[in-house]
């Protein structure tokens, strides 16, 4: 094995822990409500703190790459993530709570950014099918989460999973140490006019704001989908359940038939042919069909939104190859703006008009996320279409 897969491999163990650590915060949160009888309003308060940490963490992850190289915004986010493992597993009080959350966040979000830059760095005309594979492994260990937490249960305390998820998350960051990273793109000082440049540069704002669209969609159907199924055909709450590991089996799998995919078919004719399945999903659950109809209206979103972060962040990649990891911050934070003000509003139609609010809004998150793709296209020349 080469340096470029060994960093490549690291990269991708990155991000199976990233999916691991975020799936297993719902044995956190039972931990809490049985062992501190925190309510599920204090839980919601702790949680929220979690997206505020991922926010802060998308922010400086990226000056952070281009000034120091990737050592760093690799190990160091481990180490926070462990520390809030090791405060809830053995930590009572409130306020050590609430940092540990926020440390999971922003842990969190750094190890995203960063592993999702380096696979940019390092990939060149192979950027879109290597982020399509680095997607795959934050959803295996998404999936493989839940059922190992389940085996453990019967057999250890919930104190000693949390606090050996904790443990592991610091061993792979002793691990990481070892790693040689590529260097550091400007280890003179970072370039504050040139970072300050992007936040006005057309091609990067528009294609974040396809992402803005994208991660609303990922999480809308992660968050409204079970409640939608049940109002709509009355499906119980473990079919609707079931809906949801169904569309993200879908979309894993889907991002790891696109890591061989991409190498021989154009990524834009891909993300158009997705762009359909996911309407045609969107459309499936406007019907209120059947639960099957529902079953495939899940398959065919997860494979539709597959591609659209991988191919996206490729081609930011290759139209900022100095500063990978500034504007992939930037595209980061306008995707997390989005996922919360899109999933707010769903909130607020739904109160006011019903069960329609959820998929009227995706499906025209469909059609605003398309058109800008292809706004975007035109801005991105074929050599960074990789």
């Amino acid at each position: 094995m080469d340096n470029e897969q060994r960093v490549f491999a690291a990269a991708c163990a990155g991000s199976l822990l990233f999916g691991m650590v975020m799936l297993s915060l719902g044995t956190v949160n039972s931990f809490l409500m049985q062992q501190l009888s925190l309510d599920a309003l204090t839980i919601g308060s702790l949680a929220a703190l979690l997206p505020l940490g991922i926010l802060i963490g998308s922010l400086v992850f990226g000056p952070a790459v281009d000034r120091y190289g990737y050592r760093l915004p690799f190990v160091a986010p481990l180490v926070l993530m462990a520390a809030g493992f090791e405060l809830i597993a053995f930590s009572a009080w409130f306020a050590l709570l609430q940092v540990a959350f926020f440390l999971i966040g922003l842990g969190g979000g750094i190890i995203n950014g960063s592993t999702n830059a380096l696979v940019a760095d390092i990939s060149g005309g192979k950027r879109s099918a290597r982020l399509s594979l680095l997607g795959f492994f934050y959803g295996l260990g998404a999936l493989g989460m839940p059922g190992l937490t389940a085996a453990l249960a019967g057999l250890i305390s919930s104190t000693t999973v949390i606090a050996g998820i904790g443990a592991v998350v610091l061993l792979v960051a002793a691990l990481f140490v070892f790693v040689e990273f590529p260097a550091p793109k400007h280890p003179q000082g970072f370039p504050l006019r040139q970072a300050r440049a992007l936040l006005r540069d057309a091609p990067l704002l528009v294609l974040a704001s396809v992402l803005f669209f994208q991660s609303a969609m990922e999480s809308m159907v992660n968050n409204w989908t079970a409640l939608y199924l049940q109002n709509s055909i009355g499906s119980t709450v473990e079919a609707s359940l079931a809906a949801l590991t169904v569309f993200a089996g879908s979309l894993t799998v889907a991002r790891l038939i696109l890591g061989g995919l991409l190498r021989k078919v154009s990524s834009e004719r891909v993300v158009t042919i997705c762009y359909g399945l996911t309407f045609a999903g969107a459309i499936l659950l406007l019907l209120h069909g059947s639960w099957l109809t529902a079953l495939l209206a899940v398959v065919l979103l997860g494979a539709g939104l597959a591609p659209i972060f991988p191919v996206v962040f490729s081609y930011i990649g290759g139209l900022y190859p100095r500063l990978t990891g500034t504007a992939f911050g930037i595209a980061l934070v306008i995707a997390l703006t989005g996922n919360m003000a899109l999933n707010y509003l769903v909130g607020v139609l739904w109160q006011a008009a019903g069960i329609g609010g959820f998929p009227l809004t995706f499906t025209a998150c469909v059609v605003l996320g398309f058109a800008l793709f292809r706004t975007g296209l035109g801005r991105v020349p074929a050599s960074a279409r990789t």
